[in-house]
């Protein structure tokens, strides 16, 4: 059964710089990228690239056809995107010599979802099959909820974190996937067990994937808790590092494999994704694993 992600398609603007722009700050950079980008871009080719049937449905404005393309050429059924008028979402990223990044996103045509397009999108969802969303699109609340009510089991990637993700129906997904960052946004403490434990009591239903970078990960589940270590790796650039380990999770994930099985994919191909530049191109193949 194919994964259906209905999320945002960015085009990145890369900027090599020696530290992060502080505020009243003119920097000069070392290098300048363009790359395909957004969060439900890279976790639909990270799907792809890991074995999964993937279609993506979102919007694009004129200049963003080019990342039509690159789904395509992926394997990614793009038949429900949509073209806008206006401008294709996208993202300003400064990359340091230490792989860290910092992003100011642009919604674009990413922001412009209608409930309509949930309805057209979500016509031929059948029960049981895996819908992912992230915070990058709107009109979120809808397709959660329309998304239930057809039995689908949902997966939320809570990034990047808003106050709006406090108001969404997270007691109804099957999944919630944050980072420490948007942990402590949602629960207003920086301990991985405790961000854990007020989640799990929040939304009682739902199972959380705690993602902590290179101190691992958190799957804590209504039956039992499983910790995957990172792998150690020289990295250079962490911008789709998350997008990667979300897409190799639900992919594995998708077919009946265990949570373990899953996480230590997901692990593998996100050391790999950092140790590249670019966000949706350094994103591996399961044969490079």
């Amino acid at each position: 059964m194919p994964v259906l992600n209905f999320g945002s398609c960015c085009i990145d603007h890369v900027y090599s710089v020696p530290h992060f722009a502080a505020p009243g700050e003119t920097l000069p950079c070392s290098d300048y990228q363009v790359h395909p980008g957004g969060k439900g871009l890279n976790q639909s080719i990270a799907m792809a690239a890991a074995g999964a049937k993937v279609k993506h449905a979102g919007k694009i404005g004129e200049d963003g056809r080019w990342l039509l393309d690159l789904m395509a050429s992926k394997n990614i059924d793009v038949s429900m995107m949509k073209v806008n008028a206006g401008p294709t979402g996208h993202a300003n990223i400064q990359v340091t010599p230490e792989g860290d990044n910092s992003i100011v996103l642009f919604g674009g045509a990413n922001r412009t979802i209608t409930k309509s397009d949930v309805d057209e999108a979500l016509e031929d969802a059948k029960s049981g099959e895996f819908l992912l969303l992230q915070n990058e699109i709107s009109c979120l609340d809808y397709l959660i909820n329309r998304a239930c009510e057809r039995k689908m089991r949902v997966v939320f990637n809570a990034a990047p974190m808003s106050s709006d993700v406090n108001s969404l129906p997270l007691e109804a997904i099957e999944l919630l996937v944050i980072n420490e960052i948007e942990g402590f946004e949602l629960t207003n403490t920086t301990a991985p067990d405790d961000i854990i434990a007020i989640l799990s009591s929040r939304f009682t239903s739902t199972n959380i994937l705690l993602t902590l970078g290179a101190a691992g990960s958190i799957y804590a589940g209504r039956d039992a808790s499983v910790f995957q270590p990172a792998l150690n790796v020289d990295a250079i650039d962490t911008t789709a590092a998350g997008d990667t380990y979300v897409g190799y999770f639900l992919a594995k994930y998708s077919t009946g494999a265990s949570v373990e099985a899953s996480l230590a994919l997901a692990t593998s191909a996100a050391a790999v994704c950092v140790t590249r530049a670019g966000a949706a191109t350094s994103i591996p193949n399961l044969w490079e694993l």
